[in-house]
């Protein structure tokens, strides 16, 4: 006989025959501590208060049968087994006990021996029962557990690349001292576009890195014209406009980067198919595309140049919204439209104090 068996079970015994249920006591106190009571209503009555690892019901009680009883068990008492017993010897009987949810079907007059045997069955089968659940619970804590460590591990490589990503634009923007802090700024205002048109988590992922990255391609425009004082002549402008398509090159085969590499080859193209470098129009360019062009527009007009003073948001505003449908997607102009104008003034001084901050990374001391 097994462990689980030697342990003493509790067991409710409901007959409204009290030599039934004294004789069914008497038997099986022997191994396990048993109640009796003598109506369906005062098990359920005690099953309120005590728990039991086994219930045996007579059918035919005065007021509630044993087959109403069986169901209120199971849903007061889940891990409780219940038996049944009738005098009445049809198939039909037990089989109508097994579907009301009872474990096992005795039927009167009884053999002792029989009775054991079903009992030792029904507690065998609550332990297995317990047994799964208890499994079960350990594997879903095991797997919330790795899930969990998982994601700190996938959190921490993103931060890691995005530390990557921001050393490596901060690098590049020295070469450019006008727009340093350019990239921080459009992240910030592409990602708050992003969200009020309800992109994904993945999408805005691949929109915070394509914004980031917007200008990688400039690593390969000379610096005589990238930092030429004065105005680009028609080749050098030419040479220009091939910074998009360097870029998303420099991207390619990153697999991370497959969304943000979208956004760095399109963040020039125009709603209307007048931009470059394929002249892609309407949805042919990429969402995130669309978003980045909004946010680099409003920068680039409320940032200070050396030639000349950042425009006040009205402006800003106003010139992007006389360009819906030309320059910019309209339905991410009116997405801009219903961000409050705080929101855009908070983004921009926390892009600044970000800025200020990194600029300690390559002071010289």
């Amino acid at each position: 006989m097994n462990q689980a068996s030697e342990k003493r079970r509790r067991i409710l015994i409901a007959d409204d025959e009290t030599e039934i249920s004294s004789v069914l006591s008497d038997l099986l106190s022997a191994k396990h501590e048993c109640e009796t009571v003598s109506s369906a209503e005062e098990a359920l009555a005690r099953l309120h208060l005590c728990d039991f690892d086994l219930v045996i019901s007579d059918i035919m009680m005065r007021g509630m049968s044993g087959l109403e009883l069986v169901p209120r068990v199971l849903a007061l008492a889940p891990d409780t087994v219940v038996i049944l017993i009738s005098g009445v010897q049809t198939i039909e009987s037990a089989i109508e006990a097994l579907r009301a949810g009872a474990f096992d079907y005795i039927m009167k007059p009884f053999d002792l021996r029989h009775v054991e045997a079903a009992v030792e069955r029904a507690l065998e089968h609550r332990d297995l029962l317990l047994a799964k659940r208890h499994y079960e619970n350990f594997l879903e804590k095991l797997v919330e557990d790795r899930t969990a460590r998982l994601d700190r591990a996938l959190a921490s490589l993103e931060e890691s690349y995005r530390a990557t990503l921001r050393a490596l634009v901060m690098a590049l923007e020295i070469r450019d001292s006008e727009t340093h802090g350019h990239s921080e700024r459009v992240v910030n205002f592409s990602l708050r576009l992003g969200r009020e048109l309800g992109l994904s988590e993945e999408e805005l992922r691949a929109l915070e890195f394509g914004a980031l990255l917007h200008d990688i391609g400039k690593i390969g425009i000379p610096d005589s014209i990238l930092r030429k004082p004065s105005q680009l002549s028609e080749e050098e402008w030419k040479r220009m406009r091939e910074h998009p398509l360097l870029g998303q090159q420099i991207l390619q085969g990153i697999k991370f980067l497959e969304g943000a590499a979208k956004v760095v080859g399109q963040h020039h193209e125009r709603w209307d198919g007048s931009g470059y470098p394929k002249g892609l129009r309407g949805e042919e360019i990429d969402i995130k595309a669309r978003i980045f062009a909004v946010a680099d527009a409003l920068d680039a007009m409320m940032s200070d140049r050396v030639y000349r003073s950042g425009q006040p948001y009205e402006l800003a505003a106003a010139e992007l919204c006389r360009h819906a449908g030309t320059q910019f997607d309209p339905r991410v102009i009116e997405a801009f439209r219903r961000v409050p104008r705080e929101d855009w003034e908070e983004l921009n001084q926390q892009s600044l104090e970000a800025v200020r901050d990194s600029r300690n990374i390559f002071s010289v001391t």
